[in-house]
């Protein structure tokens, strides 16, 4: 049994361990394998879409009820799986409230039958009508070709979401990607860190449960644990649990949250809802060694 805001990353099966988690968790995000047939050691990323979909609905439903009231979900997956991602969150009591879309800077290999993809989506739900907390954030979005000037003070982050990069493979993965001794990477889908830090810093509050259930590398675990949230993660690959131990116990100049302060320095709560003050960063410590 996992103990009151106490922060833990857990190793073993998701739905066996939810059974078991005693603590209200205000947010979840949710970002499972999707069934392309990818080479994991300990899940079959190939199954009947029937028996996919309805462990999902199973994992979404244990969320829902270890979930506190207002508290909320963002389950990511690939965009022609969002007819079945509503449903499986309507089926599951969560009320719905946005469809988020992940813009990438790259895109798929063109089709020669339909057009090539290039965003995922993100459907953002809540238990109850009405969110827990709603943090709402002003970006210091780059001005577009179209437009004549910048805004002075940012603008509200809207429900599509072109200004995240992904960690792709090649160089747009940056020194974020975490690779093996012989440079490979060590997680094909590692999802960024800016992309958790919007989640975290828009549905949570200091001191609030942060939930992974399917943590991979642990990305929304290192960005929880550097806003002051509460945090569980759980992975049932043992060689990934011990990257995110390793991860939290020393954060890389990559990982470093404050690199993103200034992007978000219009949002008029920022210095409640982000509780490391403006400092020197990591980064630039790193940077002068």
């Amino acid at each position: 049994m996992v103990e009151k805001t106490v922060p833990r990353i857990l190793q073993g099966d998701c739905i066996e361990l939810l059974e078991n988690l005693d603590v209200p968790v205000h947010l979840t995000f949710l970002d499972p394998p999707y069934n392309q047939g990818k080479d994991y050691r300990f899940f079959d990323d190939d199954q009947p879409a029937e028996e996919y979909w309805k462990w999902l609905k199973e994992v979404s439903q244990k969320i829902f009820d270890t979930t506190a009231e207002g508290g909320c979900i963002y389950f990511m997956q690939r965009e022609k799986n969002a007819e079945e991602v509503l449903k499986v969150l309507r089926e599951t009591q969560w009320t719905f409230q946005n469809l988020i879309i992940w813009k990438k800077m790259t895109s798929a290999v063109p089709s020669t039958i339909r057009y090539s993809k290039q965003y995922q989506v993100i459907a953002f739900a809540t238990k109850g009508r009405r969110p827990y907390t709603f943090n709402r954030l002003r970006i210091d979005y780059p001005p577009r070709p179209n437009h004549k000037y910048g805004r002075e003070n940012g603008i509200f982050v809207p429900d599509v979401w072109d200004d995240i990069r992904e960690l792709t493979s090649g160089y747009y993965a940056g020194d974020e990607a975490l690779r093996d001794d012989e440079g490979n990477r060590v997680h094909k889908q590692q999802t960024p860190i800016e992309l958790l830090l919007r989640i975290i810093l828009s549905s949570t509050d200091s001191s609030n449960m942060v939930l992974d259930p399917m943590a991979g590398t642990g990305p929304a675990m290192v960005v929880a644990k550097q806003l002051d949230r509460n945090y569980v993660g759980i992975e049932i690959d043992p060689q990934y649990v011990k990257i995110i131990n390793d991860r939290l116990d020393s954060i890389r100049p990559s990982d470093d949250v404050m690199q993103y302060w200034d992007y978000y320095r219009f949002t008029p709560n920022i210095e409640k809802i982000w509780t490391i003050k403006p400092q020197r960063s990591l980064l630039e410590e790193w940077q002068t060694h």
